[in-house]
């Protein structure tokens, strides 16, 4: 089945360009020039992801995406923003953004970064039928239990509500327990791409886990690892079961 992509860009120029990109990925799109319009238009209309401007008519991108992740979660946000507009970069994640690109951009970044978020959107998607793989197996340590399949986490047997991209990202940690990556290698890993100047994209989604996480433990499981990047803390998740 074909996913559709909407696209809210004031610039007809930029919103064709974009088009065309999708199109080349066999995506549908649809296209909307003011933020007034996009609430009613995912009423009507589902769409895998929307690519939202900042700077817009009528209603901000900003308070778009808040709105969007409110009502629609799985829905996947990719926010564009100029590389001067750093602050707008880090409250859209803040605000629960998927992603962000800078303009100008390349239409390979561009692709790639819609193709990553496609990715986490398959694993929601995918039937559900017995696993059939190593990578579907659950990965258990001490309190917290994974099950990849069913795309379902607990902690101290408390469901975790995350997005797909904090599923994954926490997924990737619970793989290699107690190993720090860096912020570059956890975008080649979990977002499916490298590129300098994107590290916030990293450290929004683990806060916003933490903060999660931090409604039903006190210990810290995302650790930072000062200079180096992130770890998953195994040990306090391993002593919770003694």
């Amino acid at each position: 089945m074909q996913q559709n992509v909407l696209i809210v860009e004031d610039d007809a120029d930029i919103a064709d360009l974009l088009r065309v990109h999708l199109n080349e990925l066999d995506l549908g799109v649809d296209h909307l020039a003011s933020g007034d319009l996009v609430m009613p238009q995912l009423t009507n209309q589902h769409y895998a992801i929307v690519i939202l401007d900042i700077m817009l008519p009528e209603v901000d991108g900003l308070t778009l995406c808040r709105e969007i992740k409110t009502r629609y979660p799985k829905i996947s946000v990719i926010m564009m923003t100029s590389k001067s507009s750093e602050m707008d970069r880090i409250i859209g994640l803040e605000m629960g953004a998927d992603d962000y690109i800078c303009k100008p951009f390349s239409y390979r970044e561009f692709q790639a970064r819609v193709k990553a978020q496609l990715r986490h959107i398959k694993l929601l998607q995918e039937p559900q039928q017995q696993p059939t793989s190593s990578t579907t197996n659950p990965v258990v340590i001490g309190q917290l239990h994974i099950d990849p399949h069913y795309h379902e986490l607990t902690l101290k047997q408390t469901p975790v509500d995350l997005t797909a991209t904090e599923f994954d990202l926490v997924l990737f940690f619970a793989r290699h327990p107690n190993q720090v990556f860096s912020r570059a290698q956890l975008l080649e890993s979990v977002w499916g791409y490298d590129h300098l100047g994107y590290e916030h994209t990293v450290n929004s989604h683990i806060n916003r886990i933490r903060n999660k996480f931090e409604q039903i433990t006190e210990h810290a499981i995302i650790e930072t690892v000062w200079g180096v990047g992130y770890k998953l803390n195994a040990k306090p998740l391993q002593q919770e079961m003694q």
